[in-house]
């Protein structure tokens, strides 16, 4: 016989794909992943506990999966199928993230629709995650772009548009006041009086577009004039986000510039404390909690009124988290688009006769504040011109260089009565606190900084306790706690108070003289919801022709993209910071001039011509698993109740998705955005959670070795050569050594591997086991391609412990395990379920391959290890699983199996236990003694031991004996 004949059964790449396909058939022709809804088109049985795990959103790039994309997923199938064998309701699927910039920059550089390239990207990347076997429900998928789903974003947005955040309305779960509201209940207020409209007037006595007006301030969406991160490079606006230190776009690394335009936005300042507070009721990691908390940046405070020393009777409101420090003010600071200088329009470029400052400098202006200008008006004008170029992240960077300009213009402190120089500095932002602040340099390093290059004074007002004189300001701010010093007037004295005592008593002293009030910020802005593109979802937004915005009915809807030859973004020369973004759906006039009747007969109308940016469709993803079929409702109040909702008896008072799993990269802005959507739909009692995500865990990332030759170009990594020479390891590249660096896995790299790669040379179980092998999950690790012929020779391994390699014949034997297999198997199964329930898959991984290598050992394995061990590899190599499980005669499938159980706890007990001897505290010996011996036993068995007698002198004075694992001898 041939070797080839005798290993014609043997588990190889080309048996193991064969195996993958044939069940990926059979789990779909059997709906072995279907997870049943209480009500609708997927009803079933839900008796069942539930279990809804998912990953992020992915984004369906047209350069398909590399090896590290799929980490995540492997990890949430693992723990989804070990979750369906323990008899769970699981809801697991997955859809894609279709819409944005990306998808149409890939169109328009490939000459296609980004309509046919993103299905064409949809379905490439779909075929790759179903080759890895993932137990996705098929019914559930969708992509953003999918008109359905379009529909019911857009009607969400309705929602939104059509609400307003009552700071009074009790929440509905109990944990205060403020929740949005119907804009209706507004308008009812303005015509009851109980709210007294803007000007006054009775709201009868205002036209519409007044009436309209009115509302529109308090709308949880709206339009807004304001500076937004203008990229002609990219032909839209960005969001903060979006937007590097340096000012330059993330995407492209094009200049973004300061512009004054409109835009939509969504008012997620108001539910600031909300998504701050909310995060206590919900399991995230520490660090991505502290993430959301310092991006929203709720600081505590008071509001300071300085009075302008011009004249005019203009007061500067400057919020100051330190107003215990008063005394010590020495400049103040303003946004260079703040009002008190004439608002952002005034005096743009050279043209400064719009600015509100004065004409001349004040006497005793120093050169170093003027900027070398001539005129107070000339140096702001030129100073706002500059400032405007710098995005909001490059102004507040750490790294940002602190500049200013003297404004001219001095404010009246309130405690002192002195006149404090105002300057216009960029790192202040217009829309964070009030736009101003007042600064003291002896108790704060940047302020300091500031005064040092301006040659300002640093005016002492706290100190350490024991010495608050002495610290040396000429040497640096003294930023710690103490006693205030130098800090009183006639009506009040702070002077040997601590920080907390003066806070708490200078904001009751201002308040009561109409100086001051405390006032609690946010760093958090209003979220900027427009973009300048075609592909995305379009507004279900028209404009009347008094200029009124008019949210479609839900008869309207969806409203979809008009086909467009010509979809690409206008173009810009990307550093022409004067352009002006032009929608490209303004091309298509029969589009956008529509003639509608909304309920007053038929007007003429103007589309919105702006899309939604792409945080719009992963804003509420998870509500449309849960029924994603659903053409009535984006998803039916019982289907949600029971995904989502609450479980106090599992400490989940918030409700959501059991568990979410995806990259820290998303911490703050899609989580953020996801939050706030779901409480506006909670609010307005459209869903029974609060949060939309309970469980939050964090995958690592599988990074790569790539290799630069002698220019610093990229060389093939596969085709690398390591040696050793003079004991070092070092890396040829076609005869000529490379250098080896660690990070990143990219096509520019060079080092790109595939899971199609993978699965062609190992099979995809092979390569599941080796990603979830790697290390903790939450842990970034390398990838070495030659390390995964250990995960191969594992499930090589398990294939021949049941099969013939010659025949392809069971081998496994009907006899009872031996007492070592027993107890061996036993505390595999426990171990394991342990692992899996905590998301330790790769030590679960090494109990699995521990009891496997005790099998291989046996002349043959007992049936009742093998069907366990095959069950305990299902959730993370199911199709060998699945194989090995029918060969051995088992009816029905292992996905559907239940989790093998521990039939005897007596074999989780040792037999022995290690006892440790103590003499005078130390340990002298250990002994392994019965589980059940008897202190008297123990005692003597301590006894006898030459260690413990050669520190004994006649009979010890007291024997402690904690039998079996303790025995403490007092000489």
């Amino acid at each position: 016989m041939s070797a080839e004949d005798m290993t014609q059964f043997r588990y190889t790449a080309e048996l193991a794909n064969e195996i993958e396909a044939h069940w990926q058939e059979r789990w779909e022709e059997e709906g072995a992943f279907y997870a049943a809804n209480p009500v609708g088109d997927l009803a079933g049985d839900t008796s069942a506990p539930k279990f809804f795990i998912q990953d992020m959103f992915p984004y369906p790039s047209g350069r398909g999966l590399h090896v590290g994309h799929p980490l995540g997923y492997i990890a949430t199938d693992t723990v989804a199928r070990y979750h369906r064998m323990k008899g769970e309701n699981v809801l697991y699927t997955m859809g894609y993230d279709a819409f944005g910039l990306p998808a149409e920059q890939f169109a328009v550089q490939n000459g296609k629709h980004p309509a046919i390239t993103t299905a064409e990207n949809i379905a490439n990347m779909a075929a790759q995650l179903h080759r890895l076997g993932l137990s996705h429900d098929s019914r559930r998928v969708f992509s953003t772009t999918d008109i359905d789903y379009v529909k019911w974003t857009q009607w969400i947005f309705t929602k939104v548009f059509n609400s307003w955040f009552d700071p009074d309305y009790p929440r509905r779960d109990g944990r205060g006041n403020g929740a949005a509201r119907p804009i209706a209940e507004l308008e009812a207020k303005f015509a009851s009086g109980e709210k007294a409209t803007p000007d006054g007037r009775p709201w009868e006595a205002l036209s519409r577009k007044e009436k309209a007006d009115a509302l529109s301030e308090y709308r949880l969406v709206y339009i807004k004039e304001a500076p937004v991160n203008w990229c002609p490079g990219l032909g839209t606006v960005l969001a903060n986000e979006e937007v590097t230190a340096e000012g330059r776009s993330e995407r492209g690394n094009f200049p973004v510039f300061r512009r004054n335009l409109a835009q939509w936005m969504m008012r997620i300042t108001a539910y600031a404390d909300r998504l701050v507070s909310d995060l206590d009721t919900i399991d995230w990691p520490d660090k991505v909690r502290a993430m959301q908390q310092n991006w929203i940046g709720r600081s505590h405070g008071a509001t300071v009124r300085f009075e302008l020393s011009d004249g005019s009777g203009r007061v500067l409101d400057v919020y100051t988290t330190r107003p215990d420090t008063l005394f010590g003010a020495s400049f103040m600071a303003v946004a260079p688009e703040h009002e008190a200088l004439g608002g952002s329009e005034a005096g743009t470029d050279t043209d400064a006769q719009a600015l509100r400052v004065p004409d001349s400098w004040p006497e005793g202006t120093r050169a170093e504040w003027t900027g070398g200008y001539a005129t107070p008006r000339a140096a702001v004008a030129a100073y706002r011109a500059r400032a405007a170029a710098k995005s909001d992240m490059e102004r507040t960077s750490d790294t940002h260089e602190k500049t200013g300009v003297f404004s001219g213009l001095f404010g009246i402190n309130p405690v002192n009565g002195a006149k404090v120089p105002v300057f216009v500095a960029d790192y202040v932002l217009v829309g964070y606190g009030t736009g101003a602040i007042m600064a003291v340099p002896a108790h704060d390093d940047r302020d300091w900084a500031f005064a040092r290059e301006y040659n300002l004074d640093a005016i002492r007002t706290i100190g350490p306790a024991e010495d608050p004189y002495g610290p040396d300001l000429e040497e640096g701010a003294y930023t710690g706690d103490g006693i205030l010093v130098d800090s009183a007037n006639e009506e009040i004295s702070l002077n040997g108070m601590t920080k907390s005592e003066s806070m708490a008593a200078i904001i009751a002293w201002l308040e009561e003289r109409g100086a001051g009030t405390a006032t609690v910020t946010y760093r958090l802005h209003d979220w900027l919801f427009s973009r300048q593109r075609y592909w995305g979802e379009p507004f279900p937004i028209v404009w009347d022709e008094e200029g009124i915005a008019h949210a479609l009915p839900e008869s309207m809807l969806p409203l979809e993209l008009p086909e467009m030859e010509d979809f690409s973004p206008a173009s810009y020369d990307a550093d022409d910071a004067n352009s002006l973004p032009q929608p490209p759906l303004e091309r298509n006039p029969e589009w956008v001039n529509v003639e509608l009747d909304l309920g007053d007969g038929l007007k003429k109308y103007r589309r919105e011509t702006n899309t939604m940016p792409q945080w719009a469709g992963s804003c509420w993803y998870e509500l449309r698993y849960v029924d994603p079929t659903n053409s009535d409702s984006f998803c039916a109040p019982e289907n949600e109740a029971y995904w989502m909702g609450p479980r106090p008896e599992a400490g989940n008072t918030s409700g959501g998705v059991d568990l979410y799993v995806g990259g820290v990269e998303h911490a703050v802005l899609h989580l953020l955005y996801a939050r706030f959507w779901h409480k506006v739909l909670f609010d307005l009692g459209y869903v029974s959670s609060s949060e939309p995500f309970h469980k939050l865990f964090n995958q690592g990332y599988v990074q790569a070795y790539a290799y630069t030759d002698a220019r610093g170009a990229y060389v093939p990594a596969d085709e690398v050569e390591e040696r050793e020479e003079n004991g070092e390891t070092v890396f040829y590249y076609r005869g000529e050594k490379v250098n080896r660096e660690y990070g990143k896995m990219g096509k520019s790299l060079k080092n790109i591997i595939t899971p199609d790669d993978m699965a062609d040379q190992y099979g995809a179980d092979t390569f599941r086991v080796y990603e979830m092998s790697m290390g903790p999950l939450d842990v970034s690790r390398p990838w070495d391609t030659r390390a995964v012929v250990g995960s191969q020779r594992f499930l090589q391994r398990l294939w021949r412990n049941i099969v013939d390699e010659r025949t392809g014949e069971v081998t496994v034997s009907d006899a009872a395990p031996d007492t070592e297999t027993a107890k061996l198997l036993a505390r595999t199964i426990a171990g394991v379920a342990d692992d899996y329930d905590h998301m330790r898959i790769n030590t679960a991984i090494s109990k699995l391959i521990v009891l496997n290598n005790h099998l291989t050992g046996l002349t043959a394995v007992p049936r009742e290890a093998a069907c366990a061990i095959v069950a305990m590899v299902a959730p993370v190599a199911p199709h060998i699983a699945e194989e090995l499980w029918a060969r051995l005669g088992n009816s029905g499938l292992v996905a559907r199996a239940a989790f093998p159980q521990v039939s005897d706890a007596a074999l989780l007990v040792d037999d022995t236990v290690t006892c440790v001897v103590q003499v005078k505290g130390k340990v002298r010996a250990r002994l392994e003694v019965p589980q059940d011996i008897s202190d008297a036993d123990l005692t003597a068995r301590a006894l006898a031991e030459e260690r413990v007698q050669a520190f004994l002198e006649g009979e010890p004075r007291k024997i402690i004996v904690r039998a079996p694992g303790l025995i403490n001898i007092v000489p």
